[in-house]
């Protein structure tokens, strides 16, 4: 099979999948700022997208962008082409968020938003990490939110912070985000939250204020399927504690032995020791909620959790079909621009997806081809 060469794809097709504003947003974010040669903005997002979206090097996209008649630029121009973009191709991404109708929008009972993040790395042994934190809203199956910070560093690590919150939202997370000062932004902010508890991360308190005896609310419950549900306070520091409640079912016996499995192999692998009380935890899912409970009951509020996994699922479409598993750029402006360039093509080829969908054979309207932009 012959390689597909990105130059040589329909443009004008592609072009009417961009934000209507795409050629202003050019200039609103200086993209095109002190660029000598080749001034024009779709020869400019062009060469772009040959380079991120097609997993081009530098220079072969400058080579195929010659050849094309595209831009007759130096790998070293493109680079700082690149980093110009950056903001520009963030504006992109949150203008087709905006065409969905997802930004500044409060979401209602029926729909939830879940949770996560993910970590790409530059290429090398000592390549740095970064990571996207991603919102997906279900049952839409759509990104409303995301954003990209170094892996290490204070305020960049994955915690439910990172994620603006609107009044009457309803967030799902695992337990990476089980932190008692994240919920408590979430709670300031009249959202509400489920997440998978962490109990080595978190205290909790019963109602009186005393430490909640969890290992023994959990020796009775020793049939698969079985289900139980606390309410308990989350403190943290000076602030009133957040009223959540605790819910819990026991695993199959077959997901227990796995789990344990799974806990051996990686206390095996760096040399710790399982403390005993690990293993029962392991025994059981535990979810901590702040959903009402006269809307979300217990068994309401575990079916819910398991919608978390498709969050999971986005991230590896990204990394099998956008090619987002390295990061092969070495300076935090052009790695950010790169990363919003990726983003910004997932974002397209959902959009696309849903055209071809909805219009056959073809897969797109007619009257958007050859449309003026």
């Amino acid at each position: 099979m012959s390689e597909i060469n990105g130059g040589e794809e329909d443009w004008d097709l592609l072009r009417s999948f961009f934000p209507a504003n795409w050629e202003e947003l050019a200039q609103s974010t200086n993209a095109m700022k002190g660029l000598r040669q080749d001034k024009s903005v779709a020869d400019c997002l062009r060469v772009l997208l040959l380079h991120v979206g097609c997993g081009l090097s530098l220079r072969e996209t400058v080579a195929r962008a010659r050849t094309a008649g595209l831009a007759d630029l130096s790998d070293v121009a493109l680079l700082k082409r690149l980093r110009k973009s950056q903001d520009w191709l963030y504006q992109l991404c949150m203008a087709l968020f905006a065409e969905r109708g997802m930004l500044g929008r409060a979401l209602d009972k029926q729909s939830f938003r879940l949770l996560d993040g993910t970590e790409v790395k530059e290429p090398g042994t000592t390549g740095s990490l970064w990571r996207i934190h991603y919102s997906l809203r279900w049952p839409e199956l759509q990104c409303d939110y995301f954003k990209v910070t170094p892996n290490e560093g204070e305020g960049n690590g994955e915690c439910l912070q990172q994620f603006p919150m609107t009044a009457g939202d309803y967030a799902i997370a695992d337990r990476g985000y089980s932190h008692a000062s994240g919920i408590h932004s979430v709670t300031r902010q009249k959202a509400f939250i489920t997440v998978r508890l962490n109990p080595h991360g978190i205290r909790l308190q019963t109602q009186t204020g005393e430490p909640f005896p969890l290992l023994e609310r959990l020796k009775p419950i020793q049939t698969t399927g079985k289900m139980a549900a606390w309410n308990i306070l989350i403190p943290f520091g000076t602030e009133v504690p957040v009223a959540a409640r605790l819910c819990v079912i026991r695993k199959t016996k077959a997901a227990i032995t796995l789990a344990v499995k799974k806990l051996r192999r990686k206390s095996s692998k760096h040399g710790t020791q399982l403390q005993p009380e690990t293993l029962v935890y392991a025994e059981y899912v535990m979810v901590l909620t702040t959903f009402p409970e006269a809307e979300f009951p217990t068994a309401q509020v575990l079916e819910c959790y398991r919608l978390r996994w498709q969050v999971e699922l986005v991230f590896k479409r990204f990394k099998q079909i956008a090619q987002l598993g390295h990061l092969p750029k070495h300076d935090p402006v052009s790695a950010k621009a790169w990363l919003y360039g990726k983003l910004f093509v997932a974002l397209l080829t959902e959009k696309l997806i849903q055209e071809a969908r909805a219009f056959s054979p073809w897969g797109f309207t007619i009257r958007t081809v050859g449309e003026p932009q």
